[in-house]
């Protein structure tokens, strides 16, 4: 007799946060699909949706990143697995915005010790910072309250999409 490997599925709540345009809807439909579209439409409130993969049940919340939605991230955050910030890195404009809302939000004594993943989108734009820039700009060595990651991402990228659920299934493993 041969003995089964443990098939529990793992899960996993995700609240995807950032300002409008960085490509929370994209990287919430890239993960779920695997594919990319370009019409994408902004988010109203907030959007929720299922994936599994590599048997972790994963719940996203995408949230909207207009400033009339900022004052909701607090609340679909305080009981995630991870709070997973986007960041538009071509957008260098708004930068100084994203960081003050994140760093907003990370102030709220509801969330402390939830884990942190800025994940730095649209790489593929001439221009984008590197992860040590957008790092530095974002802000995130004065974060020390909970456990922060940086990743690079392009929602058009495949290659980058995998890593960042591979990075994801493996981080909820740890976890559990």
């Amino acid at each position: 007799m041969t003995l089964q490997p443990n098939l529990q599925a793992k899960e996993m709540e995700l609240s995807l946060v950032g300002l409008q345009n960085s490509g929370k809807t994209s990287l919430v439909n890239v993960v779920a699909t695997g594919e990319y579209s370009e019409d994408m439409i902004p988010t109203v409130g907030f959007n929720m949706r299922k994936v599994t993969k590599e048997n972790v049940a994963i719940r996203l919340w995408d949230l909207g990143g207009q400033p009339r939605f900022r004052c909701m991230w607090e609340r679909y955050c305080r009981a995630v697995s991870m709070i997973v910030y986007v960041v538009d890195a071509a957008d260098t404009e708004n930068l100084s915005v994203s960081r003050s809302e994140l760093h907003d939000l990370l102030s709220n004594a509801s969330l402390i010790g939830i884990p942190l993943l800025v994940l730095g989108n649209k790489i593929d734009i001439h221009g984008a910072l590197s992860k040590e820039a957008l790092t530095e700009e974002m802000g995130l060595s004065s974060v020390t309250s909970r456990e922060v990651c940086c990743l690079m991402i392009s929602c058009k990228n495949p290659t980058t999409i995998d890593q960042l659920t591979d990075w994801l299934v493996n981080h909820s493993k740890s976890k559990n």
